[in-house]
């Protein structure tokens, strides 16, 4: 589980925290697992947001990623489960992510 996280954030951020994205529907993306703002968190700007994750996206780009921890769990729950992120799909799944985590003694 924690190789496909730190998998996930290398691909979406580059494990960058204050990371955004702009989508084409009005959309953004946020912090390190790109959590977005049309079904996940508050920006004020996306209409119709659910805020499944009830927190502002802005809480999701400081260096304490523990808010974007809580809600990436929160997706990964969701009936799409971590295939909701393409860069997962297209860079770890069904691949050895051993390597995400050499070093860490996890």
């Amino acid at each position: 589980m924690y190789s496909d996280g730190v998998c996930l954030s290398k691909w979406e951020s580059s494990w960058t925290t204050t990371s955004t994205n702009h989508n084409t529907d009005g959309s953004t993306d946020y912090g390190i697992f790109q959590i977005n703002s049309r079904w996940w968190c508050e920006d004020g700007l996306t209409p119709r947001s659910k805020n499944a994750c009830n927190i502002n996206c802005s809480d999701l780009l400081t260096n304490d990623v523990g808010v974007a921890i809580t809600c990436a769990k929160r997706v990964v729950r969701d009936p799409h489960g971590i295939k909701a992120w393409v860069a997962w799909r297209s860079h770890c799944e069904n691949r050895d992510l051993s390597e995400y985590l050499a070093g860490c003694g996890l």
